[in-house]
């Protein structure tokens, strides 16, 4: 779990609340976020963890669940004492994200969600695939701790080849747990929101990566579509965007984060216009 930036943004009426940062699928808070923490934490509180059954994250005999790492958001959150937050959600952060806004709302101020969508739901076809990666994470339950480390160790190798990536990545990337990783990728396959998500009833910005071949365009637009007074920000880049071209990706960020945060501070000001008012009222 990170947490940096100015702690006083927490306690002053004129500083935002902190950022919860929530990560992707096969990713860590670390990987998916560390090139934007430097600007980030320039501004805010910002806060991360890493998802169940990723990175550092928590490791449980149950089934990966969505609900589940909503839950887990929402505790820290309490634990911290720090909410509500702004809560920003890249990729399957994104699910996690909205989540954590319907099951537990006090905890949630405004959302930004990143190159993601309200339904991964896939066709006929790749159902069959989910149904091999079930077979899998059952398989991979059932083996023995040591031996699934040894196979993250040679995966995180190819891994490491295949995206030139450099010791420290290579070193997140195999905290992993293998049969964990796969039942989120099942449990992102069948997400569906799109009965509900209408109703999200806080500022919420949307960051489209424009040229995302992982989630389409169209279908991140879907989701700023349903969401009442939703804003959208664009970026020209791909779903690794927050990593490969930070440069395009954090001033979008910025801009999402502040236009969310805009009507709260319109009602922090009138609340505190109101105050003052009461205060002069009151002198003799």
């Amino acid at each position: 779990m990170f947490d940096t930036g100015p702690p006083s943004a927490t306690y002053r009426l004129d500083n935002p609340a902190p950022l919860l940062l929530l990560h992707g699928w096969t990713s860590t808070a670390a990987l998916n976020w560390y090139r934007c923490f430097p600007a980030l934490s320039d501004r805010y509180r910002v806060i991360a963890l890493d998802h169940r059954g990723h990175g550092r994250g928590i490791r449980s005999r149950k089934l990966f669940r969505l609900e589940d790492c909503a839950d887990d958001a929402a505790a820290l959150i309490r634990q911290l004492g720090c909410g509500p937050c702004t809560v920003v959600g890249y990729s399957m952060g994104g699910p996690i994200a909205q989540l954590l806004w319907l099951r537990h709302p006090e905890v949630v101020r405004e959302l930004v969600l990143c190159a993601t969508s309200c339904s991964f739901a896939v066709g006929q076809r790749p159902k069959a695939l989910t149904t091999s990666w079930l077979a899998a994470t059952v398989a991979l339950s059932a083996t023995p701790p040591l031996l699934r480390d040894l196979a993250m160790g040679c995966a995180a190798s190819r891994w490491r080849r295949s995206h030139s990536a450099s010791e420290w990545a290579t070193s997140e990337w195999q905290r992993h747990d293998p049969a964990a990783v796969l039942q989120a990728g099942v449990a992102l396959t069948s997400y569906d929101a799109s009965s509900w998500i209408g109703q999200v009833d806080v500022p919420t910005a949307v960051v489209l990566t424009q040229r995302d071949t992982t989630v389409p365009p169209a279908r991140q637009r879907r989701l700023a579509d349903l969401i009442p007074e939703s804003v959208v920000v664009p970026v020209d880049s791909d779903h690794r965007a927050c990593v490969d071209e930070p440069q395009l990706f954090v001033p979008a960020l910025i801009e999402a984060c502040e236009t969310v945060r805009e009507p709260s501070r319109v009602r922090l000001k009138l609340t505190s216009d109101n105050a003052d008012s009461a205060l002069e009222g009151s002198k003799p």
